[in-house]
């Protein structure tokens, strides 16, 4: 993720990650209520894994946490989607609560489209298989899928349904040709001021003076989609004595203004809003990572719980075997074999298609790429692949690239 970012990647970062860093306010201003939405104690004063309850100030143990939340039939946990540390308290949250209540809670993912709900469907019933279900991932959301893996990991085990909550790609394409007035989006709410001044506030500017609204209006409608299908889910009579923990960027549930204020608008329910906040950038990360914003006043609370994390990516170790790939029908085509490489001195040869990484199919070449970066130099892989008509088993020492 380091050098130039993509539109799309600085928008899904901007949104995300908006919440975790300190900024000067605009104009001499502070916020109506101190901390960034927390009134009595900053995040900044807490320990990494110590828990705020934030109308109160009071520090609280996760059981306790846990405890307050399950009186809610929504539970949104926030993300910077790259945090391993954030996916490792949705998982944490998830866990507890389906220890207190089991087999009665369904997680909504940001990162699946409700278009993708017949496929998650097949997933929930153990009908799709891991490499289609990484595929789906990818065409969703992009890479990252082993970031999720132990959340999924844990759904899979416990049978605990998942729903996809983002706008498909054919409702954005109509609100980019049509505007936010045509039929078939869902209702769309851009009224909100303090809203709307923070993310204009992170898109460029304090108003909507001099920056285009194209980027709030889909973000809008990304929050609303996804409202709809928090509200459909309360809605749904076999869904009655359920809890939905929403996995969504942070932007999207801090201060309660994003999707729960939205879900609450077409379905009235009890709701917690969890925010697992980075308040110290590590200085490796900086360069890539860390936005400055000027930020408006928000006289909201931030969240219901802050629990203050470290920001931890995936290690990038650059692990590579030394191909060139493309996506075939039967599998992933190797082009060419670079000489001296891992592949070569394995004895992978141009020609051979690639079908599996140690024990598990692969789905396409972003999961070949993303399941190398959890492996450390030294390591063995064993690539499943097929070479006239014929499947082989090759070991392949993952070796450092020469100096």
């Amino acid at each position: 993720m380091r050098g130039k970012c993509s539109i799309k990647f600085f928008f899904l970062m901007a949104v995300s990650s908006a919440f975790l860093f300190s900024a000067q306010v605009s104009g001499g201003e502070e916020y109506a209520v101190p901390n960034s939405g927390s009134p009595y104690v900053s995040p900044e004063d807490l320990r990494d894994n110590e828990i705020l309850h934030v109308p109160t100030g009071l520090v609280v143990s996760k059981e306790q946490l846990l405890d307050t939340v399950s009186d809610s039939r929504v539970i949104y946990v926030g993300e910077t989607h790259d945090n391993l540390e954030a996916h490792r308290v949705q998982l944490e949250a998830l866990r507890g609560l389906n220890e207190r209540f089991p087999g009665k809670v369904a997680v909504g993912m940001e990162m699946f489209r409700r278009s993708a709900q017949p496929q998650l469907d097949r997933w929930n019933r153990g009908a799709l298989p891991l490499d289609e279900f990484k595929k789906l991932f990818y065409q969703n959301w992009g890479p990252g899928f082993e970031m999720y893996r132990p959340i999924f990991d844990y759904l899979r085990a416990h049978n605990l349904p998942l729903v996809g909550l983002k706008s498909s790609k054919e409702t954005e394409a109509v609100l980019r040709r049509e505007g936010t007035g045509a039929p078939g989006l869902p209702e769309m709410d851009l009224g909100d001021s303090f809203h709307k001044q923070y993310a204009l506030s992170i898109f460029g500017g304090h108003s909507s003076e001099g920056v285009s609204n194209k980027p709030y209006e889909m973000l809008t409608l990304w929050e609303e989609a996804m409202a709809q299908s928090v509200a459909q889910f309360l809605d749904d009579p076999a869904r009655r004595d359920f809890k939905l923990v929403v996995l969504a960027g942070g932007f999207h549930v801090q201060y309660g203004f994003g999707i729960p204020k939205r879900a609450f608008r077409r379905k009235a329910h009890a709701f917690s809003v969890v925010l697992p906040t980075v308040v110290e950038m590590p200085e490796e990360l900086k360069a890539s990572r860390e936005m400055k914003t000027e930020q408006v006043s928000i006289p909201l609370y931030s969240a219901d719980f802050v629990w203050r994390v470290a920001y931890r990516v995936p290690q990038e170790n650059k692990i590579r075997l030394g191909v060139a790939l493309r996506e075939a029908e039967d599998g992933i085509q190797v082009r060419s074999v670079v000489k001296n490489s891992n592949a070569d001195q394995a004895g992978v040869l141009e020609g051979d298609v690639l079908l599996g990484l140690d024990g598990e199919s692969l789905a396409d070449v972003a999961d070949l790429i993303a399941r190398l970066q959890i492996k450390s130099f030294g390591d063995t892989a064993v690539l499943k692949l097929r070479r006239n008509r014929l499947e082989h088993e090759l070991p392949v020492l993952l070796r450092p690239p020469n100096p």
